[in-house]
């Protein structure tokens, strides 16, 4: 009788398992990834880049401040938008050299002046003092992190991801998505290949003072040629990404 029930047991774990994993987005996630106002060329990446997995991932939620940290063509902050809804904010962090560049504005400026992303607000910072508005319940980075490594930014990695720390609420969420490099790359590789080795990551921001909470692997790809620029057409929109949540302890 006592092995029934423990098998009874070991199995409902297992659905409710299974069940956790196959789970829907949420109301709020679904209903921002179907945004209309998103445009085709944005849309046409989401079978690649899976972007209701990484905002329930995160763990946005409507009413949020979410920091979208060097958002490049702006296609999570819009979907991030939406997602907070009208009681929430989201902080596009960009250069201030981008923000002076008056002969080409960045993607987000538009996106912030379109009433209806009207809770989108740009940040123009230097990335290793930066402060927002209001503390952030989460702050994202995507395919940028490893650009923080750049020899022509010549920035203090350290300083700039301190600066995320107290940028975040206490309990808040730092996800970061890149691609990856094979174990033992050097950080230099951001030169060249435009990748990270996570463990990098993970060491960088451990320093910092942030926790590793969580991993998704819905974006890994074992088949990536690690070899190859990411923007090499032949692994472009398919590299091997990792993504982490970190958080700032309460």
């Amino acid at each position: 009788m006592k092995s029934n029930l423990l098998l009874a047991a070991v199995a409902a774990m297992a659905l409710s398992s299974a069940g956790a994993a196959l789970a829907a987005p949420t109301a709020a996630v679904t209903a921002a990834v179907a945004d209309q106002g998103r445009p085709a060329e944005d849309t046409a990446r989401d079978t690649d880049r899976k972007p209701a997995e990484m905002l329930d991932f995160a763990g946005v939620k409507p009413g949020q401040t979410v920091a979208d940290f060097l958002p490049g063509g702006g296609y999570f902050t819009r979907i991030f938008a939406k997602a907070v809804g009208p009681k929430g904010a989201v902080y596009a962090i960009i250069s201030e050299a981008q923000a002076a560049n008056k002969d080409k504005p960045p993607a987000v400026a538009a996106i912030a002046a379109d009433p209806n992303y009207g809770n989108v607000k740009i940040v123009a910072a230097n990335f290793q003092t930066f402060t927002l508005p209001t503390p952030a319940d989460v702050i994202w980075t995507s395919q940028n992190y490893h650009d923080l490594h750049l020899t022509r930014l010549n920035l203090d990695v350290a300083a700039v991801n301190k600066a995320v720390f107290n940028a975040l609420k206490p309990g808040g969420y730092y996800i970061v998505l890149d691609h990856a490099a094979p174990a033992g790359t050097p950080v230099d590789a951001a030169n060249t290949l435009h990748r990270i080795d996570p463990a990098i990551v993970k060491t960088e921001l451990e320093a910092a003072g942030f926790k590793l909470v969580g991993e998704s692997k819905v974006l890994r790809n074992p088949k990536d040629d690690y070899t190859k620029n990411v923007f090499d057409p032949a692994v472009r929109g398919h590299t091997d990404q990792f993504i982490y949540k970190f958080q700032r302890p309460k």
